[in-house]
């Protein structure tokens, strides 16, 4: 038997481990996923938008100048970029929890059927999500992932590195171009207009959750990301930014770079400055569909980056409140939806009828920023996210958690 890239000379101990401490936490991860839902909450507000018409790009019209700049703002730097930075840090996770069973002397079979259970939850999770609150969640598609991604958790570096080039070819090949013609078809999922807003709203979620699972499979968008997650704990980048430094500042320069070059075409459409024909506008979304997943890593390393800038102040301050989201990134994803959903959509208060992106774009920092607040008062109360206490219940089981 092949022996595990995680083995240890630790004498083995019996069960799961325990929740990681504070302690035991690296900053840099969590600073990212902090970081990281602040995008998530920008890239999905636009979503919860209504009443409005739309134009052959699936833009909502009667925007302001004001509306179109921040519009093009967000499409250059932050859309296609949350979900690539969502699935590397999935992949990271996935490998932080095997490595420490591993080390508590599990084996690979054990190991996988734990991860199994997370995931199968996961899905359940997002299917919930979807149908009572937002169409567009995206734990359910990282459930499914996380089923396949059990194949890599025991694999050596070396046949990571090949299934990571494999998947890229596949991603660049085919799946990057379905997406790219999903992206630039219809605006939105199937629906009923003679239902009440909130039954089309359950309707539409029930329909689009396991559609986005199958997409995300076939096209396997996030299977480079996940191993690429998976090869960034192995090599210590994000736990020990300080020994990778040069790397860090190359991937996240370059990174940058491929992010504004690769988005510029729909930013331009985003802003009115370009209109083009609809085969150069599928290109346009193949090309940042594609960029941004290495600008998502680009991204991660610009965190990492900057934990180590701000590693004397530990978890304190700013850093500390990006922590603070970062270990309760269930919770604070979640809580994102309970906030906007019912606030902007037509089947709650409706205050998204016509709103532009610019105000969008402001419910969206607010909301992440009481996410940040509450996130704060639990990290000082000692108590971690409730959805992560329940998603670690139902994987370990009560006594576990």
């Amino acid at each position: 038997m092949t022996a595990t890239p995680y083995a240890t000379a630790d004498p083995p101990k019996a069960g799961p481990p325990a929740p990681i401490t504070k302690a035991e936490r690296s900053l840099a991860p969590d600073i990212a996923r902090g970081g990281m839902l602040l995008f998530i909450a920008l890239a999905n507000v636009p979503i919860h938008l209504w009443g409005m018409g739309l134009d052959k790009y699936n833009h909502n019209t009667g925007q302001s100048a004001a509306d179109h700049i921040a519009y093009f703002v967000e499409q250059l730097l932050i859309a296609d970029r949350s979900r690539p930075m969502f699935a590397i840090l999935y992949g990271f996770g996935i490998a932080v929890m095997a490595s420490r069973m591993f080390a508590r002397g599990m084996e690979a079979k054990g190991v996988r059927k734990i991860l199994r259970r997370r995931s199968w939850w996961l899905l359940a999770f997002g299917f919930l999500h979807a149908t009572f609150l937002f169409f567009g969640d995206i734990l359910a598609p990282y459930g499914a992932m996380g089923l396949i991604a059990l194949f890599f958790v025991h694999l050596s570096d070396k046949s990571l590195k090949k299934w990571l080039w494999g998947s890229i070819a596949y991603v660049a090949v085919v799946g990057t171009p379905i997406m790219a013609f999903f992206y630039t078809g219809a605006a939105a999922p199937p629906g009923d207009d003679s239902l009440p807003p909130y039954l089309g709203q359950m309707l539409m979620g029930a329909i689009a959750s396991p559609v986005a699972v199958l997409a995300l499979v076939v096209t396997g968008s996030f299977f480079p990301l996940i191993i690429a997650g998976m090869m960034l704990q192995r090599s210590g980048w994000l736990n020990h930014p300080e020994d990778h430094l040069p790397r860090l500042k190359l991937v996240f320069v370059t990174g940058m770079i491929v992010n504004v070059a690769s988005s510029l075409g729909v930013a331009l459409i985003a802003l009115g400055a370009w209109e083009p024909s609809q085969t150069l506008w599928v290109a346009a979304v193949y090309t940042t569909l594609l960029g941004g997943m290495y600008a998502g890593l680009g991204y991660i390393c610009g965190f990492a980056l900057l934990a180590h800038k701000l590693r004397g102040y530990g978890r304190r301050g700013i850093p500390g409140a990006l922590a603070a989201v970062g270990e309760r990134s269930l919770t604070s994803y979640l809580l994102q939806s309970f906030i906007m959903a019912p606030l902007l959509t037509a089947w709650g208060l409706g205050l998204g009828e016509d709103m532009g992106y610019l105000a969008a774009f402001g419910v969206a920092f607010g909301t992440w920023a009481v996410t940040v607040v509450i996130a704060v008062l639990l990290d000082k109360a000692g108590k971690r996210g409730p959805f992560e206490v329940l998603l670690r219940r139902l994987t370990y089981g009560r006594k576990r958690s």
